[in-house]
Parts: structure tokens; C-alpha cells; sequence
């Protein structure tokens, strides 16, 4: 599942995650990270989206990734048991990422200082630290509940990741392969100009 919703402010507002970014549209680059997953959706504008594809809105548009993620959950097939929640411009993301994502998660070990039962997710951590939820795998059943918690508290349109994550046993993953960090993600015109300097 691939948000592609946000306003892109300090971009002047552009449709960002069509920005090309090694002269490719930084979202079409995520969604081929994830071109062995099945369904791919996209929650965001429809306009120039690969083939085979589902496409759908959050309510309403821009309404944030909470919203966003309750609107792609939505299109998940009733035997889904792990999504991949994605925002569209992580143009270094791979496939060799998400897989390890995958990975962490079916181990269902976490790591010391960490929750000692099967983990409802994984995400990576950058340098400093921070959670990247959307660079991460995630239980569909956990996600599903959390929202169902978190709207009963407020509406879901403005809700922040960390509000819809708390009390989710997350465990926490270091990119450790070679390249450049698939949680970097594009909000400025110089994370471009830096993301296209790790391609060459």
C-alpha cells in the first residue's frame, strides 16, 4: 500500500510523488519495490498510475496517512495478513528492503529492549533513531484494530502514525545492506538533489 495523499508544502505544494527522481516518478519507483505484492494499492490521485494497480482516496483528500491507510486497508482481500505501508517518496526504497522487512517480521523474535512477543510490525529506524512507519510491514489484523481504537477516540482525518501505533509491538530495524538508506525519504528540493546523488 502506497500513500501518495500529502500537500508536498515544502515543495510548493506539487503533486510530489510524481516528481521524477532519477528520472522516474519517485512513486512509480516505490510501487516497484512492491511489484510482487498482490494487490498494489495506491491511495492517492489515480492520474498516470501503473497498470494493475487499485487506486483509492483518503476521506477526505489530504485528510493525512491515518485516513489514508483506513482507505487502502479497505481494498485488501479478506485473507490479507501483512501490508506493506509505503509513502511515496522513498525513491531509494528496493525490493531487497521490503523483503527484509518481511523477513524480520515472520521471524517474530525482537531484538533486546524490545517486545518479546510476535511483533504487530516492523519499520525502520533512521540514524537518529526515529521510527519510519511508512517504510514498514505490518499484521493487517493489528492495523485494523488499531484503527478501530483510534477512531472511536477522534475522527481519523489529522490523526498523526504515532497515535494509530501506540501500543503495537513494533520492532525496530537498522538498515544494514549496502546502498543508500531505503527509509530517505524526499520533502525538499535538496533531498532530491541527494537522493540522485546516491543513484550515480
Amino acid at each position: 500500500m502506497v500513500l501518495a495523499g500529502g500537500a508536498a508544502r515544502r515543495m510548493g505544494g506539487m503533486d510530489k510523488p510524481v516528481r521524477p527522481v532519477g528520472g522516474r516518478p519517485m512513486r512509480d519507483r516505490v510501487l516497484a519495490a512492491v511489484d510482487d505484492a498482490t494487490p498494489r494499492i495506491l491511495v492517492g490521485p489515480a492520474a498516470g498510475v501503473p497498470t494493475k494497480v487499485l487506486v483509492t482516496r483518503e476521506s477526505p483528500p489530504g485528510g493525512g496517512p491515518v485516513a489514508a491507510a483506513a482507505a487502502g486497508l479497505a481494498l485488501l482481500p479478506a485473507g490479507a495478513d501483512r501490508v506493506a505501508l509505503l509513502a511515496a517518496d522513498l525513491p531509494l526504497l528496493t525490493r531487497d528492503a521490503v523483503r527484509g522487512l518481511l523477513g524480520h517480521l515472520d521471524e517474530g523474535e525482537c531484538g533486546a529492549g524490545q517486545p518479546a512477543a510476535s511483533p504487530d510490525g516492523v519499520c525502520f529506524v533512521d540514524d537518529a533513531g526515529r521510527w519510519q512507519p511508512l517504510c514498514g510491514v505490518w499484521r493487517v489484523g493489528a492495523l485494523r484494530d488499531a484503527l478501530a481504537r483510534l477512531a472511536a477516540e477522534r475522527p481519523l482525518a489529522g490523526a498523526s502514525l504515532r497515535a494509530l501505533l501506540r501500543g503495537l509491538a513494533v520492532r525496530e530495524v537498522r538498515w544494514r545492506g549496502d546502498g543508500p538508506p531505503p527509509w530517505f525519504d524526499c520533502d525538499t528540493d535538496e533531498d532530491v538533489r541527494r537522493a540522485e546523488g546516491w543513484m550515480r
